[in-house]
């Protein structure tokens, strides 16, 4: 069975199931819904818990052996297994085929995982797993809704702001929800209950965003051109080295350049996707950004790619992150088809 995650609360007040299974690209959000599954374990008589953790050498059989190894004076048994890499591999995917297969009295299981890809989620292991019990699946919200979930946690502490402080503090996080917790724990601490200005706010967020490439590369995808602008910013105070910053900007250049030589080929976008191997969600974003793109636009680029490339080398002049942020600009500018209405 599938739960969102606000629905996990109202399902903890009730009768546990025999299995959970969390997974997603957020560890805090993964992280307090295991705090909350463990605590309604812990509320309704399983005080016996066992960590599992399937890294490298992990022997499956472990699993089994947990579900055996029941207290003869101890009450009911929490299995926390946590699998980091979020693939267990062929014993492993045996392993939890049959632990999903068995019903054991006295026993729940608690399976945590990172993000996992299309097949992973496809994968026999998983349709059991989900099949056997509860599965969520625990994603960061996006950057338009994450002003929404600030006022959630603010409403948690009895707090609330206003949009523009909403705002403010998602800024400023730059989708770091650990990030955004702590500077929320932190307003409770400053603040009383009610309501927060933007000057209180201001005074008391810090600027705490993680500036990373791969953040650069969702803003590029998505057109964002002003996002972009401040992450190469961040990343350029971080010391961010620009080869990797080259190699992010061009690895999607070319992705685009032949999405859309594909399409001018008359090819579909699903089977342009499937040429270039992007499955999955990735399609939506890719779909978005080679809308904008024209074959001159990406082969401009690529060369302007070549040419940052000539001054990281030290071969040819010219401001460096300039001509980062020019390219950035070039790849993010809308494009306006011209049709008779606006042709010159």
């Amino acid at each position: 069975m599938q739960l969102r995650p606000d629905q996990l609360d109202a399902h903890l007040s009730k009768s546990l199931a025999a299995l959970y299974l969390l997974h997603g690209d957020e560890p805090l959000l993964v992280l307090e819904a295991a705090d909350s599954i463990r605590r309604a374990a812990r509320a309704q008589g399983y005080d016996e818990r066992e960590v599992l953790v399937a890294g490298p050498g992990f022997r499956w059989n472990q699993l089994a052996l947990a579900g055996d190894n029941l207290s003869l004076f101890g009450g009911n048994k929490l299995i926390d297994l946590r699998i980091p890499s979020g693939k267990p591999g062929r014993d492993g995917g045996e392993a939890l085929q049959q632990h999903a297969s068995q019903s054991m009295d006295g026993v729940l299981t608690l399976i945590t995982l990172p993000q996992l890809d299309w097949q992973a989620k496809k994968a026999a292991w998983f349709t059991a797993l989900t099949n056997a019990g509860v599965a969520i699946e625990l994603n960061a919200p996006g950057l338009r809704q994450l002003p929404d979930w600030i006022a959630a946690r603010l409403a948690r502490q009895q707090q609330s702001a206003e949009p523009a402080a909403l705002e403010f503090i998602a800024s400023h996080v730059e989708g770091n929800l650990l990030a955004a917790h702590q500077e929320i724990q932190k307003l409770a601490l400053l603040h009383p209950q009610g309501q927060l200005s933007l000057v209180q706010v201001e005074a008391a967020v810090l600027d705490v965003a993680r500036f990373d490439v791969d953040k650069l590369r969702s803003a590029l995808l998505a057109g964002d051109g002003a996002r972009c602008a401040r992450l190469l910013e961040g990343l350029r105070a971080e010391d961010t080295a620009p080869p990797l910053i080259l190699w992010v900007l061009a690895q999607e250049t070319r992705t685009l350049a032949q999405l859309r030589g594909q399409l001018d080929q008359g090819s579909s976008f699903d089977a342009a996707c499937s040429a270039a191997r992007i499955f999955g969600a990735r399609q939506g974003a890719y779909r978005q950004a080679v809308q904008r793109c024209t074959t001159p636009l990406l082969r401009n680029a690529l060369l302007h790619a070549a040419r940052i490339d000539r001054i990281i080398k030290g071969l040819s002049q010219g401001d460096l992150w300039d001509e980062f942020l020019q390219l950035i600009l070039r790849l993010t500018q809308i494009q306006t088809r011209l049709t008779p209405k606006n042709r010159p």
